[in-house]
């Protein structure tokens, strides 16, 4: 049974990653889905919104927190290496870091960044928009998956 400052980080883990994973599968089930039935430019222009009020502090406080939470798990247990639930801990991290976090860096926000310069109303814009929407829920997919997992990962490791 894991405890002192690892079930106070394994317990948080378990939190942020759930919390994310809860927000990207309300985006994945219907967010996309209500953006994708608006006319182009309303889309575009409504996930643009979206995208800007994603970065402020209580979104950026749990996603980039616990990655910073998921770092400091794998490095503590990298060094110490605990006699239960190693395995668990170094896959939570694992999967949350690069499942979740690293798909946002290399997949997400490109294409956000990408429809942040087009002109809502615009025929590029309107061109663009059925494919930005199928491979931004696709990859929002894996990081919903990675997110999730790295939460069960966690809560196993406190078993």
């Amino acid at each position: 049974m894991i405890d002192g400052p690892y079930l106070a980080l394994t317990v948080l883990g378990v939190l942020g990653t759930g919390v994310t994973a809860g927000v990207f599968c309300a985006f994945s089930t219907f967010v996309m889905r209500g953006l994708a039935a608006l006319p182009p430019a309303q889309g575009v222009a409504a996930m643009n919104a979206i995208n800007k009020a994603a970065v402020r502090p209580a979104f950026m406080a749990v996603f980039l927190g616990t990655a910073v939470l998921a770092a400091v798990i794998a490095v503590v247990t990298s060094v110490v290496w605990p006699k239960d639930a190693a395995v668990e801990l170094l896959l939570g991290s694992g999967l949350y870091l690069v499942g979740s976090f690293g798909v946002t860096v290399a997949a997400n926000v490109p294409r956000n960044d990408a429809l942040l310069r087009l002109e809502p109303g615009s025929a590029e814009a309107a061109g663009r928009w059925t494919a930005y929407v199928r491979e931004w829920t696709a990859w929002n997919h894996v990081r919903t998956g990675a997110a999730a997992a790295a939460a069960v990962a966690y809560a196993l490791a406190l078993a």
